[in-house]
């Protein structure tokens, strides 16, 4: 009686395997896109640091649409910036303070997709900043080449056209970066064009 029992026990058990095997298959990855740092149940805790960096000071975490309000803090706050700074400075100082939100928003921003597993935080704002910047180097001190940087910026980081999709894929802080800046030099270049043909004097 015994070794029957054992003999059903043995049998069974291959089909409970196959069956949990197949549980776990048809269990979707929740962590599919997300870097294998984060991918894990344990996650490292973010430096205050880089919450502070990665959201611009918090600005990330207002709604609607924390990207906007991020640019249109980078806007204003340069545009501040600008009347104090000496105008055959004006341009590299733009490039210099890009270049530096750049260096300082890829680990922050990495930081933040690690500690909360997901790919591309929305509260996470500091490429926006540095995309806005990009977008305003060169550009004169005069309300309407500001305000044009600032609407021509956002409407190429939301359509994102050729290759900035392909850059987001990119891992982590670089991915979430890199294709901001891309929207940033298609504003550059469409300003500098409006302004070359006269459109946005005064």
């Amino acid at each position: 009686m015994q070794r029957n029992l054992q003999s059903v026990s043995s049998e069974e058990s291959p089909t409970a395997s196959q069956s949990d095997a197949a549980s776990v298959a048809a269990t979707p990855d929740r962590s599919a896109g997300v870097p294998p740092a984060v991918a894990g149940a344990s996650r490292p805790r973010t430096p205050i640091w880089a919450t502070v960096v990665a959201t611009f000071f918090g600005i990330g975490r207002l709604k609607p649409g924390p990207g906007t309000w991020a640019s249109v803090a980078t806007t204003t706050l340069w545009f501040l910036a600008s009347l104090a700074t000496e105008p055959a400075s004006r341009l590299w100082a733009t490039v210099v303070a890009a270049a530096l939100v750049t260096l300082i928003g890829i680990p922050a921003a990495t930081c933040i997709s690690r500690g909360s597993g997901l790919k591309d935080p929305q509260f996470v704002v500091i490429d926006e900043v540095a995309g806005q910047l990009v977008a305003l180097i060169g550009s004169p001190l005069v309300w309407k080449s500001f305000l044009a940087g600032l609407i021509l910026f956002r409407v190429f980081d939301i359509l994102k056209p050729f290759p900035l999709r392909r850059l987001e894929r990119l891992p982590e802080g670089t991915g979430i970066m890199v294709d901001d800046l891309g929207a940033g030099i298609y504003a550059l270049i469409i300003m500098h064009l409006l302004l070359h043909f006269g459109l946005l004097k005064g």
